[in-house]
């Protein structure tokens, strides 16, 4: 990382260190500097945004191209990323965020096909740019062209999320994309210090990878349970909401930076503590901290998944600016750029097309359980192959005297903007055109039997306590509503599509008239006869049955 007068600091503590010795008033310029940056650079996101939006283009898209943009107007200073930062500060919020919303139940289903993805695909696709890249420099060492395959291969857990925000899959596509984009940057870092540890000590030993491999995995997997039980621990035990908040939004970094103390994979470790979130939040987390997480929880990741392609942009700049120029690189660093771009695309779709005829010739075999995607579902996995934060941090972290260093950051480079500008802004519109058609069988229970559901279960606890011990109805109204809400829920399981459009009007209604008391509550307000603290509890219990009003009528 570079401080803002361009001396090098070699880390978070040594920047603590530099600044407490510069104290003074340069300290005071620096400091305002760096802050009046970061509020530009969100107002950068917002405009990005919108213009995504207004465009139709994915936000990743915008995000990237504006950023790199940007980053070469004259007058504006340089940004460089800190490598260790930018993994620690991003990759474990942004894992997290995916784990938490990943299907357990089609994660553990679809496990083998992701573990392709995940790891076979990986490795695949690490050694045919490790051979195409040899083939084209023959001076470079192998291990150097494997650490470039390496730095390139695993497509990126934000990207894809990014991507795919807003476009519909059929569940098992859905399942394995989501379950590689969580597990392939474990494979690419492991493979990647592989890679350079062997071309600097020029030995490699391949029973000691694999190995190595395995327990980096298994231990991370592990170091993310234990992670994840002390979670649950505390979260059992704590009382305070925002307390309870806290220690759940820190997890992600806890898990990532525990396995990372123990040297296996934090990634994996991240991954797995998002898993035991997601599962056990239904019954830890009390309704009230688990709106307020939410919402806390969304407002971060959109700011951080939307400065990872801001930065990804800037940092074009100074990886440009270290070899010279972009009129100091040679024809033949460019021929290599472009082989390297087409045979990571190129890769992907032999792997999974590959993979679909091994599974086809399984079937016809007699083997029940290989089930092929088709060709739609396999073509749709293939494009959907977005590079992201991983290629960008990790080729940061080679060492200065590390073999076609420079040559290795600006593929990185190319391949980021080839994968999210080319395949991200394409892919919705490769989805809408090819159909791809949802093979799966659907649950046994739709959504209008496991409300249905729900409602009997409820009814059965009024039933019993509607009445006291010597059978006197105590509570009339409530028993009434309730079977009335049941009568309905029994024509709705029946035809919900007919029953929401008789509904919809009444929905209709009961917001109109929210919105009339709510108009009247601020009118008291203004006019000075209640206080802050009526005004504030009175629109929280509005605002709540809006809010049920709302997702009843079916927004």
């Amino acid at each position: 990382m570079r401080s803002w007068d361009g001396k090098k600091i070699e880390g978070p503590h040594h920047a603590i260190v530099a600044a407490w010795h510069r104290r003074g008033p340069e300290l005071a310029v620096h400091a305002v500097e760096a802050f009046e940056l970061v509020l530009a650079l969100l107002v950068l996101v917002i405009g990005l945004h919108w213009l995504a939006l207004k465009l139709r283009w994915p936000p990743a898209t915008a995000l990237l191209v504006g950023g790199g943009a940007l980053a070469f107007v004259p007058g504006l200073p340089a940004i460089s990323l800190d490598p260790e930062l930018a993994l620690v500060l991003f990759l474990p919020p942004l894992l997290m965020d995916g784990a938490y919303y990943t299907a357990l139940g089609r994660f553990r289903r679809h496990l083998p096909g992701i573990l392709s993805l995940a790891v076979g695909a990986v490795v695949f696709t690490t050694l045919v740019v490790g051979v195409v890249v040899r083939w084209i420099i023959p001076d470079l060492p192998w291990a150097a062209c494997f650490a470039l395959g390496a730095i390139v291969s695993p497509p990126d857990a934000v990207s894809a999320r990014a991507v795919l925000k807003g476009v519909h899959l059929p569940r098992r596509l859905e399942a394995l994309l989501e379950g590689e984009s969580l597990l392939n940057d474990a494979t690419g870092l492991i493979l990647f210090r592989f890679a350079v540890a062997a071309t600097l000590s020029g030995v490699f030993h391949t029973g000691e990878a694999v190995q190595s491999f395995a327990v980096v995995a298994i231990g991370g997997a592990g170091v993310g349970a234990a992670v994840a039980a002390g979670w649950i621990f505390l979260a059992k035990r704590l009382r305070d909401p925002m307390l309870i908040m806290l220690i759940t939004i820190l997890l992600c970094w806890a898990a990532y930076l525990a396995g990372e103390a123990v040297h296996v994979s934090g990634v994996i470790a991240t991954v797995t503590a998002g898993l035991a979130l997601g599962w056990y939040q239904h019954v830890i987390l009390p309704a009230d901290v688990r709106l307020r997480a939410s919402s806390a929880w969304q407002i971060l990741v959109f700011v951080l998944e939307a400065l990872v392609f801001i930065l990804i942009g800037f940092s074009l700049r100074g990886a440009i600016e270290r070899i010279g120029g972009i009129g100091a690189i040679p024809m033949s660093m460019i021929s290599v750029i472009v082989a390297v771009v087409i045979t990571v695309a190129a890769a992907r779709f032999i792997w999974i097309f590959g993979s679909e005829a091994i599974l086809g010739l399984a079937r016809k075999l007699g083997i029940e359980r290989a089930r092929p995607l088709g060709w739609r579902q396999a073509t749709v996995l293939s494009w959907a192959g977005m590079r992201g934060v991983v290629t960008l941090a990790v080729p940061l972290t080679l060492p200065i005297d590390m073999p076609g260093r420079d040559m290795m950051l600006i593929c990185a480079f190319a391949v980021i903007f080839a994968t999210v500008v080319v395949q991200g802004s394409s892919l919705g519109a490769l989805i809408r055109q090819i159909q791809p058609v949802d093979a799966d069988p659907p649950a046994k229970m739709a959504m209008p039997a496991a409300e249905a559901a729900m409602a009997r279960a409820r009814l059965a606890v009024i039933e019993e306590l509607a009445y006291d011990a010597d059978g006197t109805l105590v509570h009339p109204q409530m028993l009434e509503e309730h079977r009335k809400r049941m009568r309905f829920m029994e024509r709705y399981e029946q035809d919900a599509s007919a029953e929401m459009d008789n509904l919809r009007p009444h929905f209709d209604v009961l917001l109109k008239a929210i919105a009339a008391g709510r108009a009247e509550l601020i009118r008291i307000h203004r006019a000075g006869l209640i206080e802050d603290e009526v005004l504030h509890e009175l629109e929280r219990d509005l605002d709540v049955e809006e809010l049920a009003m709302t997702l009843q009528r079916g927004e």
